[in-house]
């Protein structure tokens, strides 16, 4: 009886023991100790400490947490009632490898470490009936130094959304720019039909060797149903990870052209070419590159071309920025004012361009033929202008000359003089008659006008070819200045030559100069509906001669 009783007792320490043992151990286990980088893995710690709850901090600088819930557990063990409490959380490893999940502070105890294995794998197509995974597609694996590679981000989800963030960190030694809007479609995967939300982003590499391009995060909520919102769950949270991408960056190679100029194609047109020219005039040049795999920042300046007997104005370069399969492309267009200085034979270089193609690994250069424009006599001051004979004619002229110069010998000196004796006496005979115009000039002009007769007025002091160059080359207050010199007499201003002009859209078009000077209009557009309403020269109304005047009687009846 007494050693029954002894055992009894025992017993009873024991359980009061495992009691206490249990009551004061914190636990922490997961569902799953591998998982696929991408997938999620639940975190679940259990302690008897109704007050304390988890410190989840230590674990955000691998992970990313949600779903974050609790619940309680009541149990009598020997007589004796516990409480626990079981936190729950999903962890989303932001990386793959071997993540240590350290021990986590629970009031005055601490969970033991746990480990989890993420295998990276990227997942282009969903791993079972994923409701949302994430995909990274790079236009080149191995990209050059400072070349443009197209990174296209895709988020395939198969609920609606209500509201998402989707995000992509910049890689280390690497600038990344988002390229245009989000596109969306529709695919159908694994016999699941899923949204697709496709963004795209630009990236140069700053310097070679092992690139790595961070895994995309995406985190939002579906929409739910009234069974979600009657319990209270988190089956509308939606997360997914995706894979990093490892790309090997390539050095400038020794033979690159200069300036660096790295793309998949190039390629060079003319969009507009004048079909013909008269000297003095202004004829127009388009000239449009398109580069594949770059950006407006890498495109070197296209210059103007170095004409031989014409005059050349650039515009400042248009750009268009896409993205075409894949790859970013850039459009660049220039136009060129071309105003011949005489009559003859016009031939304007082809520009050149040199790059370094990606895919074949060789440097090449893009370029334009040379135009042959054949230019026609010009009016005014351009009527007897002649330009100058090709090059190839010049030293073939050249080289006759000094054939022929050598035959015959030198002049005598004498002939020298009496040369310079002409030349002195031609200039002194202009010099006297320049000095009898300008002094008759003034006197003219003070001589009053007889009675009854008209004064003679003054003749337009621009013409159509000062027109032209205006509007090609010069600013708003020059266009304004050849108008007003073009009228018969010259205006003083542009009120006076409105009130001149015939034509209403002439009229309209020196409106629009006059609002686009005092920075109350387009001055481009002012440009083009002048180019426009005076292409034919301007239309003047009829003057009317006044009337004499008819002297009273000097005896009225």
């Amino acid at each position: 009886m007494k050693r029954n009783l002894i055992l009894m007792l025992l017993c009873l320490l024991a359980s009061s023991m495992g009691a206490e043992a249990a009551q004061a151990a914190t636990r922490a286990w997961l569902d799953s100790n591998r998982i696929a980088l991408g997938e999620s893995a639940t975190l679940n710690i259990e302690t008897d400490q109704a007050a304390a709850t988890p410190d989840f901090s230590p674990l955000r600088a691998d992970f990313d947490l949600s779903g974050q819930s609790s619940s309680r557990q009541v149990q009598m063990i020997n007589g004796a009632v516990t409480a626990k409490v079981v936190y729950v959380v999903n962890l989303s490893p932001r990386r793959a490898g071997t993540l240590a999940i350290p021990a986590l502070r629970v009031g005055a105890q601490s969970s033991p470490p746990l480990a989890l294995v993420v295998e990276a794998s990227a997942p282009v197509s969903p791993r079972g009936n994923a409701t949302a995974f994430l995909e990274t597609e790079v236009d080149d694996p191995n990209p050059y130094v400072q070349q443009s590679v197209g990174v296209t981000l895709r988020l395939f989800y198969a609920v609606p959304l209500a509201s998402g963030q989707l995000d992509l960190d910049a890689p280390d030694g690497a600038s990344l720019q988002r390229v245009g809007d989000d596109v969306q479609s529709v695919r159908e995967l694994n016999g699941r039909r899923y949204n697709v939300v496709e963004r795209r982003f630009m990236m140069v590499p700053e310097r070679s060797g092992r690139l790595v391009i961070p895994g995309p995060r995406f985190a939002g909520r579906g929409v739910g149903g009234w069974m979600d919102d009657l319990l209270g769950g988190n089956s509308r949270e939606m997360r997914a990870n995706g894979a990093p991408r490892t790309l090997q960056v390539r050095a400038q190679p020794a033979n690159a052209p200069q300036p660096w100029l790295p793309l998949r194609d190039l390629r060079m047109r003319y969009v507009g070419a004048p079909q013909s020219l008269r000297a003095g005039e202004a004829a127009t040049l388009v000239v449009e590159v398109v580069a594949q795999g770059a950006t407006q920042a890498q495109m070197p300046e296209l210059p103007a071309p170095s004409v031989a007997g014409a005059q050349v104005f650039a515009e400042p370069p248009q750009y268009n920025e896409t993205f075409n399969a894949g790859s970013p492309q850039v459009k660049l267009t220039r136009r060129y004012s071309l105003v011949p200085n005489g009559a003859g034979k016009l031939v304007v270089p082809g520009a050149k361009m040199a790059w370094w193609d990606v895919r074949a690994g060789a440097a090449k250069t893009a370029g334009l033929p040379d135009l042959t424009l054949q230019v026609a006599p010009g009016a005014g001051g351009f009527a007897d202008s002649t330009l100058p004979a090709t090059a190839d004619a010049t030293a073939t002229a050249g080289d006759n000359s000094l054939q022929a110069t050598g035959e015959r010998g030198r002049l005598p000196d004498s002939v020298w003089v009496w040369l310079a004796v002409a030349f002195a006496g031609l200039w002194l005979i202009t010099l006297i008659w320049a000095l009898q115009r300008r002094s008759a000039a003034p006197i003219a002009r003070r001589s009053p006008a007889r009675m009854g007769e008209e004064s003679p007025e003054s003749p337009p002091t621009q013409t159509r070819a000062d027109l032209k160059r205006a509007l090609d080359s010069g600013d708003l207050e020059e266009v304004g200045d050849v108008l007003c010199g073009m009228s018969t007499p010259p205006s003083a201003d542009l009120d006076a030559l409105i009130a001149k002009l015939e034509s209403p859209a002439q009229r309209n078009a020196v409106e629009q100069l006059r609002r686009a000077k005092w920075a109350d209009g387009d001055g481009v557009a002012a440009r083009a509906a002048l180019r426009e309403a005076f292409r034919d020269g301007p239309v003047w109304r009829a003057r009317a001669k006044p009337a004499k005047e008819i002297l009273p009687p000097l005896y009225p009846a």
